[in-house]
Protein backbone atom coordinates (compact mmCIF):
# COMPACT_ATOMS: atom_id res chain seq x y z
CA UNK A 1 0.00 0.00 0.00
CA UNK A 2 1.50 3.32 -1.06
CA UNK A 3 1.48 6.49 1.03
CA UNK A 4 -0.37 9.42 -0.59
CA UNK A 5 2.09 11.95 -1.98
CA UNK A 6 -0.04 14.91 -0.93
CA UNK A 7 -2.10 15.57 2.19
CA UNK A 8 -4.14 18.71 1.54
CA UNK A 9 -6.70 20.25 3.89
CA UNK A 10 -10.28 18.97 3.53
CA UNK A 11 -12.83 19.98 6.18
CA UNK A 12 -16.37 18.56 6.60
CA UNK A 13 -19.20 21.02 5.84
CA UNK A 14 -20.55 21.21 9.40
CA UNK A 15 -17.10 22.03 10.74
CA UNK A 16 -16.54 24.57 7.94
CA UNK A 17 -19.73 26.36 8.91
CA UNK A 18 -18.66 26.61 12.56
CA UNK A 19 -15.20 27.92 11.62
CA UNK A 20 -16.45 30.49 9.12
CA UNK A 21 -19.21 31.73 11.46
CA UNK A 22 -16.61 32.17 14.23
CA UNK A 23 -14.53 34.36 11.88
CA UNK A 24 -17.64 36.37 10.98
CA UNK A 25 -18.42 36.93 14.66
CA UNK A 26 -14.91 38.28 15.22
CA UNK A 27 -15.36 40.68 12.30
CA UNK A 28 -18.59 41.98 13.76
CA UNK A 29 -17.03 42.23 17.23
CA UNK A 30 -14.23 44.32 15.65
CA UNK A 31 -11.38 42.34 17.13
CA UNK A 32 -8.11 44.24 16.80
CA UNK A 33 -6.77 43.84 13.21
CA UNK A 34 -3.20 43.23 14.39
CA UNK A 35 -4.40 40.46 16.68
CA UNK A 36 -6.33 38.85 13.80
CA UNK A 37 -3.35 39.15 11.48
CA UNK A 38 -1.09 37.44 14.00
CA UNK A 39 -3.68 34.74 14.68
CA UNK A 40 -4.28 33.98 10.99
CA UNK A 41 -0.60 33.97 10.08
CA UNK A 42 0.16 31.62 12.95
CA UNK A 43 -2.62 29.31 11.77
CA UNK A 44 -1.28 29.30 8.20
CA UNK A 45 2.23 28.59 9.42
CA UNK A 46 1.10 25.71 11.62
CA UNK A 47 -1.41 24.13 9.21
CA UNK A 48 0.82 22.07 6.92
CA UNK A 49 -2.05 20.92 4.70
CA UNK A 50 -2.66 24.33 3.12
CA UNK A 51 -0.90 24.68 -0.22
CA UNK A 52 -2.05 28.14 -1.36
CA UNK A 53 -3.92 31.24 -0.23
CA UNK A 54 -6.36 32.87 -2.65
CA UNK A 55 -6.24 36.67 -2.29
CA UNK A 56 -9.02 38.52 -4.09
CA UNK A 57 -9.87 42.14 -4.90
CA UNK A 58 -12.57 43.90 -6.91
CA UNK A 59 -12.03 46.36 -9.75
CA UNK A 60 -13.98 49.53 -10.46
CA UNK A 61 -16.68 47.81 -12.50
CA UNK A 62 -17.22 45.06 -9.92
CA UNK A 63 -15.24 42.15 -11.41
CA UNK A 64 -13.64 39.93 -8.79
CA UNK A 65 -9.95 39.15 -9.39
CA UNK A 66 -8.09 36.34 -7.61
CA UNK A 67 -4.42 35.55 -7.14
CA UNK A 68 -3.14 32.34 -5.57
CA UNK A 69 -0.09 32.87 -3.37
CA UNK A 70 2.16 30.11 -2.15
CA UNK A 71 1.61 29.97 1.60
CA UNK A 72 5.27 30.35 2.56
CA UNK A 73 5.71 33.31 0.20
CA UNK A 74 2.60 35.05 1.55
CA UNK A 75 3.74 34.68 5.16
CA UNK A 76 7.05 36.35 4.32
CA UNK A 77 5.71 39.02 1.95
CA UNK A 78 2.12 39.87 2.97
CA UNK A 79 3.04 43.54 3.51
CA UNK A 80 4.58 43.98 0.04
CA UNK A 81 2.15 42.24 -2.32
CA UNK A 82 2.05 44.10 -5.64
CA UNK A 83 0.38 43.70 -9.02
CA UNK A 84 0.20 45.46 -12.38
CA UNK A 85 -2.70 47.90 -12.05
CA UNK A 86 -2.53 48.89 -15.73
CA UNK A 87 -3.80 45.41 -16.64
CA UNK A 88 -7.05 46.08 -14.77
CA UNK A 89 -9.61 48.19 -16.65
CA UNK A 90 -10.34 51.37 -14.70
CA UNK A 91 -7.22 51.20 -12.54
CA UNK A 92 -3.79 52.81 -13.11
CA UNK A 93 -2.11 53.89 -16.36
CA UNK A 94 0.88 52.05 -17.79
CA UNK A 95 3.36 54.70 -16.61
CA UNK A 96 2.19 54.34 -13.00
CA UNK A 97 1.15 50.71 -13.04
CA UNK A 98 2.35 49.18 -9.75
CA UNK A 99 -0.31 48.89 -7.06
CA UNK A 100 -0.31 47.10 -3.73
CA UNK A 101 -2.67 44.59 -2.14
CA UNK A 102 -3.54 45.18 1.50
CA UNK A 103 -4.78 41.90 2.95
CA UNK A 104 -7.87 42.14 5.17
CA UNK A 105 -7.08 39.39 7.68
CA UNK A 106 -10.54 39.67 9.22
CA UNK A 107 -12.16 38.57 5.90
CA UNK A 108 -10.83 35.01 6.00
CA UNK A 109 -12.75 32.03 4.58
CA UNK A 110 -12.20 28.29 4.63
CA UNK A 111 -13.40 26.84 1.32
CA UNK A 112 -15.29 23.60 0.64
CA UNK A 113 -12.66 21.35 -0.93
CA UNK A 114 -15.08 19.52 -3.23
CA UNK A 115 -15.99 22.81 -4.94
CA UNK A 116 -12.81 24.91 -4.78
CA UNK A 117 -10.21 22.17 -4.47
CA UNK A 118 -8.40 20.93 -1.33
CA UNK A 119 -5.76 22.85 0.58
CA UNK A 120 -6.96 26.41 -0.07
CA UNK A 121 -8.29 29.32 1.98
CA UNK A 122 -9.51 32.70 0.72
CA UNK A 123 -8.81 36.25 1.90
CA UNK A 124 -10.28 39.54 0.72
CA UNK A 125 -7.95 42.46 0.14
CA UNK A 126 -8.03 46.14 -0.72
CA UNK A 127 -5.98 47.96 -3.32
CA UNK A 128 -3.50 50.59 -2.13
CA UNK A 129 -1.21 53.05 -3.87
CA UNK A 130 2.56 52.61 -3.87
CA UNK A 131 2.75 54.80 -0.75
CA UNK A 132 0.29 52.57 1.12
CA UNK A 133 -2.73 54.91 0.96
CA UNK A 134 -6.08 53.40 -0.13
CA UNK A 135 -6.40 53.51 -3.92
CA UNK A 136 -9.15 55.90 -5.03
CA UNK A 137 -10.72 53.43 -7.49
CA UNK A 138 -10.96 50.63 -4.91
CA UNK A 139 -14.54 50.92 -3.68
CA UNK A 140 -14.15 48.28 -0.98
CA UNK A 141 -11.79 50.49 0.99
CA UNK A 142 -14.09 53.47 0.31
CA UNK A 143 -17.03 51.59 1.85
CA UNK A 144 -14.96 50.40 4.81
CA UNK A 145 -13.65 53.87 5.63
CA UNK A 146 -17.11 55.44 5.33
CA UNK A 147 -18.64 52.81 7.65
CA UNK A 148 -15.83 53.28 10.18
CA UNK A 149 -16.22 57.06 10.12
CA UNK A 150 -19.98 56.81 10.78
CA UNK A 151 -19.40 54.36 13.60
CA UNK A 152 -16.77 56.58 15.23
CA UNK A 153 -18.72 59.85 14.85
CA UNK A 154 -22.34 58.76 15.34
CA UNK A 155 -22.22 55.20 16.62
CA UNK A 156 -24.02 54.01 13.48
CA UNK A 157 -23.74 50.49 12.10
CA UNK A 158 -24.75 50.02 8.45
CA UNK A 159 -26.72 46.80 7.90
CA UNK A 160 -27.55 45.10 4.63
CA UNK A 161 -28.96 41.92 3.10
CA UNK A 162 -29.13 41.14 -0.62
CA UNK A 163 -31.57 39.04 -2.63
CA UNK A 164 -29.51 38.00 -5.65
CA UNK A 165 -31.25 36.37 -8.61
CA UNK A 166 -29.49 34.34 -11.27
CA UNK A 167 -30.15 32.02 -14.20
CA UNK A 168 -28.92 28.48 -14.69
CA UNK A 169 -28.19 27.56 -18.31
CA UNK A 170 -27.14 24.32 -19.99
CA UNK A 171 -23.46 23.91 -20.80
CA UNK A 172 -20.29 25.44 -19.43
CA UNK A 173 -19.32 28.97 -20.45
CA UNK A 174 -22.72 29.61 -22.05
CA UNK A 175 -22.15 33.37 -21.88
CA UNK A 176 -18.77 33.25 -23.64
CA UNK A 177 -20.23 31.04 -26.36
CA UNK A 178 -23.24 33.30 -26.93
CA UNK A 179 -21.71 34.88 -30.05
CA UNK A 180 -21.79 31.42 -31.66
CA UNK A 181 -25.02 29.98 -30.25
CA UNK A 182 -27.06 33.23 -30.12
CA UNK A 183 -29.21 31.71 -27.38
CA UNK A 184 -29.26 30.44 -23.82
CA UNK A 185 -30.79 27.03 -23.16
CA UNK A 186 -32.94 26.72 -20.03
CA UNK A 187 -32.25 23.87 -17.63
CA UNK A 188 -35.85 24.00 -16.39
CA UNK A 189 -39.08 25.60 -17.61
CA UNK A 190 -40.77 25.66 -14.21
CA UNK A 191 -41.32 28.90 -12.35
CA UNK A 192 -41.76 30.53 -8.97
CA UNK A 193 -41.28 27.95 -6.19
CA UNK A 194 -41.84 25.18 -8.74
CA UNK A 195 -39.12 22.58 -8.97
CA UNK A 196 -39.16 18.83 -8.40
CA UNK A 197 -36.72 17.60 -5.74
CA UNK A 198 -34.55 15.72 -8.23
CA UNK A 199 -34.42 18.07 -11.21
CA UNK A 200 -31.24 19.86 -12.26
CA UNK A 201 -32.28 23.32 -11.04
CA UNK A 202 -33.21 22.02 -7.58
CA UNK A 203 -29.99 19.99 -7.41
CA UNK A 204 -27.97 23.08 -8.25
CA UNK A 205 -29.80 25.20 -5.65
CA UNK A 206 -29.30 22.50 -3.00
CA UNK A 207 -25.56 22.22 -3.71
CA UNK A 208 -24.98 25.97 -3.86
CA UNK A 209 -26.98 26.56 -0.66
CA UNK A 210 -24.87 23.96 1.16
CA UNK A 211 -21.71 25.77 0.07
CA UNK A 212 -23.20 29.05 1.32
CA UNK A 213 -23.94 27.53 4.72
CA UNK A 214 -20.44 26.10 4.93
CA UNK A 215 -19.01 29.56 4.22
CA UNK A 216 -20.99 31.17 7.04
CA UNK A 217 -23.74 32.95 5.11
CA UNK A 218 -26.46 32.10 7.67
CA UNK A 219 -29.00 30.94 5.09
CA UNK A 220 -32.72 31.66 5.39
CA UNK A 221 -34.44 30.19 2.31
CA UNK A 222 -33.80 29.24 -1.30
CA UNK A 223 -36.13 28.65 -4.26
CA UNK A 224 -36.63 28.83 -8.02
CA UNK A 225 -37.68 32.30 -9.18
CA UNK A 226 -40.39 33.50 -11.58
CA UNK A 227 -38.53 32.99 -14.87
CA UNK A 228 -37.59 29.55 -16.21
CA UNK A 229 -34.25 28.29 -14.83
CA UNK A 230 -34.05 31.25 -12.43
CA UNK A 231 -32.96 30.90 -8.80
CA UNK A 232 -32.53 32.89 -5.60
CA UNK A 233 -30.89 31.94 -2.29
CA UNK A 234 -31.51 34.26 0.65
CA UNK A 235 -29.31 34.69 3.70
CA UNK A 236 -29.33 36.81 6.83
CA UNK A 237 -28.37 40.47 7.02
CA UNK A 238 -24.96 41.55 8.24
CA UNK A 239 -22.82 44.67 8.34
CA UNK A 240 -22.47 46.38 4.98
CA UNK A 241 -18.86 45.42 4.21
CA UNK A 242 -19.40 41.76 5.15
CA UNK A 243 -22.57 41.65 3.04
CA UNK A 244 -20.81 43.23 0.04
CA UNK A 245 -18.08 40.58 0.33
CA UNK A 246 -20.82 37.94 0.40
CA UNK A 247 -22.27 39.28 -2.87
CA UNK A 248 -18.95 38.51 -4.55
CA UNK A 249 -18.70 35.10 -2.88
CA UNK A 250 -22.33 34.25 -3.76
CA UNK A 251 -21.70 34.78 -7.47
CA UNK A 252 -18.33 33.01 -7.30
CA UNK A 253 -19.64 29.89 -5.59
CA UNK A 254 -22.73 29.70 -7.82
CA UNK A 255 -20.56 29.84 -10.93
CA UNK A 256 -18.20 27.25 -9.51
CA UNK A 257 -20.96 24.82 -8.49
CA UNK A 258 -22.67 25.23 -11.88
CA UNK A 259 -19.42 24.63 -13.77
CA UNK A 260 -18.86 21.40 -11.87
CA UNK A 261 -22.33 20.33 -13.03
CA UNK A 262 -21.47 21.29 -16.65
CA UNK A 263 -23.82 24.28 -16.50
CA UNK A 264 -23.52 28.07 -16.30
CA UNK A 265 -24.76 30.33 -13.51
CA UNK A 266 -25.42 33.72 -15.10
CA UNK A 267 -25.98 37.06 -13.38
CA UNK A 268 -26.69 39.03 -16.54
CA UNK A 269 -29.62 41.31 -15.65
CA UNK A 270 -31.71 40.31 -18.71
CA UNK A 271 -30.18 37.39 -20.63
CA UNK A 272 -33.45 36.25 -22.26
CA UNK A 273 -36.17 38.30 -23.92
CA UNK A 274 -39.75 37.81 -22.76
CA UNK A 275 -39.12 36.63 -19.20
CA UNK A 276 -38.28 38.33 -15.90
CA UNK A 277 -34.72 39.54 -15.44
CA UNK A 278 -32.27 39.25 -12.55
CA UNK A 279 -32.30 41.80 -9.75
CA UNK A 280 -30.29 42.27 -6.57
CA UNK A 281 -32.84 43.74 -4.17
CA UNK A 282 -30.86 45.35 -1.37
CA UNK A 283 -32.36 45.62 2.11
CA UNK A 284 -30.81 48.38 4.22
CA UNK A 285 -31.09 49.62 7.80
CA UNK A 286 -29.01 51.50 10.36
CA UNK A 287 -28.58 50.64 14.03
CA UNK A 288 -27.07 52.68 16.87
CA UNK A 289 -24.33 51.72 19.33
CA UNK A 290 -26.81 49.81 21.50
CA UNK A 291 -28.03 47.77 18.53
CA UNK A 292 -31.37 49.59 18.23
CA UNK A 293 -32.81 49.64 14.70
CA UNK A 294 -33.06 53.35 13.86
CA UNK A 295 -35.35 52.67 10.88
CA UNK A 296 -38.13 51.21 13.07
CA UNK A 297 -41.09 53.22 14.30
CA UNK A 298 -44.24 51.30 15.14
CA UNK A 299 -46.34 54.46 14.77
CA UNK A 300 -44.59 55.77 11.68
CA UNK A 301 -45.87 55.66 8.12
CA UNK A 302 -45.38 52.09 6.82
CA UNK A 303 -43.84 51.25 10.22
CA UNK A 304 -40.56 53.09 9.65
CA UNK A 305 -39.01 56.14 11.30
CA UNK A 306 -38.54 59.74 10.10
CA UNK A 307 -34.84 58.89 9.64
CA UNK A 308 -35.81 56.08 7.27
CA UNK A 309 -38.14 58.35 5.28
CA UNK A 310 -35.46 61.02 5.07
CA UNK A 311 -33.04 58.30 3.86
CA UNK A 312 -35.56 57.24 1.20
CA UNK A 313 -36.26 60.82 0.07
CA UNK A 314 -32.57 61.57 -0.49
CA UNK A 315 -32.05 58.40 -2.55
CA UNK A 316 -35.15 59.03 -4.67
CA UNK A 317 -34.09 62.63 -5.27
CA UNK A 318 -30.82 61.35 -6.79
CA UNK A 319 -32.36 58.27 -8.41
CA UNK A 320 -31.58 59.19 -12.02
CA UNK A 321 -28.02 60.26 -11.19
CA UNK A 322 -27.31 57.03 -9.27
CA UNK A 323 -28.85 54.78 -11.92
CA UNK A 324 -25.56 54.11 -13.75
CA UNK A 325 -23.97 52.94 -10.49
CA UNK A 326 -26.87 50.60 -9.72
CA UNK A 327 -27.36 49.48 -13.35
CA UNK A 328 -23.90 49.41 -14.78
CA UNK A 329 -24.26 47.56 -18.09
CA UNK A 330 -26.03 47.96 -21.42
CA UNK A 331 -27.98 44.78 -20.67
CA UNK A 332 -29.24 45.98 -17.26
CA UNK A 333 -31.58 48.54 -18.85
CA UNK A 334 -33.56 45.76 -20.50
CA UNK A 335 -34.47 44.59 -17.01
CA UNK A 336 -36.04 47.92 -15.99
CA UNK A 337 -39.27 46.98 -17.75
CA UNK A 338 -42.46 47.29 -15.64
CA UNK A 339 -44.07 44.44 -17.59
CA UNK A 340 -41.78 42.04 -15.73
CA UNK A 341 -42.11 43.23 -12.10
CA UNK A 342 -39.04 45.45 -12.54
CA UNK A 343 -38.74 48.73 -10.62
CA UNK A 344 -38.59 51.72 -12.94
CA UNK A 345 -40.64 54.28 -10.99
CA UNK A 346 -38.73 56.72 -8.79
CA UNK A 347 -40.93 56.43 -5.74
CA UNK A 348 -41.32 54.44 -2.54
CA UNK A 349 -44.16 52.08 -1.72
CA UNK A 350 -45.10 49.43 0.78
CA UNK A 351 -46.76 47.23 -1.86
CA UNK A 352 -45.86 48.39 -5.39
CA UNK A 353 -43.02 46.22 -6.71
CA UNK A 354 -42.59 48.61 -9.64
CA UNK A 355 -41.29 51.26 -7.22
CA UNK A 356 -37.56 51.91 -6.91
CA UNK A 357 -37.82 51.52 -3.13
CA UNK A 358 -40.15 49.21 -1.23
CA UNK A 359 -40.82 49.27 2.52
CA UNK A 360 -41.37 45.62 3.51
CA UNK A 361 -43.40 44.62 6.53
CA UNK A 362 -41.06 44.56 9.50
CA UNK A 363 -40.70 44.62 13.24
CA UNK A 364 -38.22 46.17 15.66
CA UNK A 365 -35.47 43.89 14.39
CA UNK A 366 -36.31 43.61 10.69
CA UNK A 367 -37.64 47.08 9.70
CA UNK A 368 -35.74 48.22 6.62
CA UNK A 369 -35.92 49.82 3.20
CA UNK A 370 -35.50 47.70 0.09
CA UNK A 371 -33.82 49.27 -2.94
CA UNK A 372 -35.14 47.19 -5.85
CA UNK A 373 -33.51 48.86 -8.83
CA UNK A 374 -30.02 47.32 -8.38
CA UNK A 375 -28.84 44.78 -10.94
CA UNK A 376 -26.66 41.84 -9.82
CA UNK A 377 -23.78 42.95 -12.04
CA UNK A 378 -23.31 46.23 -10.13
CA UNK A 379 -20.12 46.73 -8.13
CA UNK A 380 -21.55 45.88 -4.69
CA UNK A 381 -19.08 48.06 -2.80
CA UNK A 382 -19.73 51.09 -5.00
CA UNK A 383 -23.51 50.58 -4.97
CA UNK A 384 -23.76 50.16 -1.19
CA UNK A 385 -21.39 53.02 -0.43
CA UNK A 386 -23.32 55.30 -2.81
CA UNK A 387 -26.73 54.36 -1.41
CA UNK A 388 -25.80 54.73 2.26
CA UNK A 389 -23.94 57.97 1.73
CA UNK A 390 -26.71 59.39 -0.46
CA UNK A 391 -29.37 58.35 2.03
CA UNK A 392 -27.55 60.11 4.85
CA UNK A 393 -25.90 63.06 3.10
CA UNK A 394 -27.45 63.46 -0.35
CA UNK A 395 -29.54 66.45 -1.44
CA UNK A 396 -33.16 66.43 -0.35
CA UNK A 397 -36.06 66.78 -2.74
CA UNK A 398 -38.44 69.70 -2.78
CA UNK A 399 -41.35 69.68 -0.36
CA UNK A 400 -44.49 68.42 -2.17
CA UNK A 401 -47.03 71.06 -3.17
CA UNK A 402 -50.43 70.11 -1.73
CA UNK A 403 -52.16 71.95 -4.59
CA UNK A 404 -50.44 69.89 -7.29
CA UNK A 405 -50.75 66.23 -8.12
CA UNK A 406 -47.29 64.63 -7.77
CA UNK A 407 -45.70 63.65 -11.07
CA UNK A 408 -44.23 60.15 -11.31
CA UNK A 409 -40.59 60.16 -12.38
CA UNK A 410 -38.94 57.19 -14.07
CA UNK A 411 -35.46 55.73 -14.15
CA UNK A 412 -33.58 55.89 -17.48
CA UNK A 413 -34.49 53.03 -19.81
CA UNK A 414 -31.13 52.92 -21.61
CA UNK A 415 -27.47 53.36 -20.74
CA UNK A 416 -27.06 56.49 -22.87
CA UNK A 417 -29.58 58.52 -20.85
CA UNK A 418 -28.15 57.08 -17.65
CA UNK A 419 -24.64 58.15 -18.69
CA UNK A 420 -25.89 61.66 -19.34
CA UNK A 421 -27.44 61.93 -15.88
CA UNK A 422 -24.35 60.50 -14.18
CA UNK A 423 -21.79 62.54 -16.12
CA UNK A 424 -23.65 65.78 -15.42
CA UNK A 425 -24.10 65.12 -11.71
CA UNK A 426 -22.08 67.31 -9.36
CA UNK A 427 -23.25 65.13 -6.49
CA UNK A 428 -22.01 61.85 -8.00
CA UNK A 429 -18.70 63.52 -8.86
CA UNK A 430 -18.36 64.49 -5.21
CA UNK A 431 -19.51 61.03 -4.10
CA UNK A 432 -16.91 59.11 -6.12
CA UNK A 433 -14.28 61.81 -6.50
CA UNK A 434 -13.70 63.63 -9.76
CA UNK A 435 -11.05 61.23 -11.09
CA UNK A 436 -12.96 58.04 -10.29
CA UNK A 437 -16.23 59.57 -11.56
CA UNK A 438 -14.60 60.23 -14.95
CA UNK A 439 -12.94 56.78 -15.07
CA UNK A 440 -16.20 55.03 -14.32
CA UNK A 441 -18.21 57.02 -16.88
CA UNK A 442 -15.50 56.42 -19.49
CA UNK A 443 -15.70 52.66 -18.88
CA UNK A 444 -19.48 52.68 -19.24
CA UNK A 445 -19.22 54.82 -22.38
CA UNK A 446 -16.82 52.26 -23.84
CA UNK A 447 -19.30 49.47 -23.07
CA UNK A 448 -22.10 51.39 -24.72
CA UNK A 449 -20.03 52.03 -27.85
CA UNK A 450 -19.29 48.31 -28.22
CA UNK A 451 -23.03 47.55 -28.33
CA UNK A 452 -25.90 48.53 -30.65
CA UNK A 453 -27.07 52.12 -30.28
CA UNK A 454 -30.72 51.04 -30.49
CA UNK A 455 -31.44 48.11 -28.22
CA UNK A 456 -34.57 46.82 -29.91
CA UNK A 457 -36.33 43.89 -28.27
CA UNK A 458 -33.92 41.02 -28.96
CA UNK A 459 -30.81 40.39 -26.88
CA UNK A 460 -27.80 41.40 -29.01
CA UNK A 461 -24.57 39.40 -29.03
CA UNK A 462 -22.29 42.40 -28.27
CA UNK A 463 -24.11 43.30 -25.05
CA UNK A 464 -23.31 39.79 -23.77
CA UNK A 465 -19.79 39.47 -25.15
CA UNK A 466 -18.69 42.92 -23.94
CA UNK A 467 -20.42 42.62 -20.58
CA UNK A 468 -17.90 43.37 -17.83
CA UNK A 469 -18.58 40.12 -15.97
CA UNK A 470 -18.39 37.94 -19.07
CA UNK A 471 -15.80 39.18 -21.54
CA UNK A 472 -12.01 39.05 -21.39
CA UNK A 473 -9.12 41.35 -22.23
CA UNK A 474 -8.38 39.40 -25.40
CA UNK A 475 -11.77 40.29 -26.85
CA UNK A 476 -11.64 43.93 -25.76
CA UNK A 477 -8.23 44.44 -27.34
CA UNK A 478 -9.63 43.39 -30.73
CA UNK A 479 -12.29 46.10 -30.81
Amino acid sequence: MTTPLRDFLEIPYDQLEEMNLAVKEKRMARVDPDQLREERMRYLADEKRIKAVTVCFTDLEGRMHMLDYDKKFLLKSSDVLTFDGSSIRGFSDQDESDLRLYVDWSAFYWLPSDVFGPGKVLLFSEVHDRDGAPYAADMRSRLRLFAEELRDKKGYTLNMANEIEGFLFKGRDAERRYHATREFEFISTGGYYHSLPGDALREFIDRAAEVQRAMGFSNEKDHPEVAPSQFEMNYSYSEALISADQVQLYKLLCRQVAARMDMTASFLPKPVTGVNGNGMHTNMSISDASGKNLFYDAGGEEGVSPLAWDFIDRILNSGQELCLILNSSVNSYRRLDPAYEAPNQIKASGINRGAMIRIPLGNERSARVEVRSIAPDANPYMAVYSLFRTGLEGPKGEEPDENKRPRTRFLPDNIYDSLRHCKGSTFVSELLGEVVHKKYCDLKQASAERCPAALGTRIKSPEIMFHHEVTNQYLWSQF
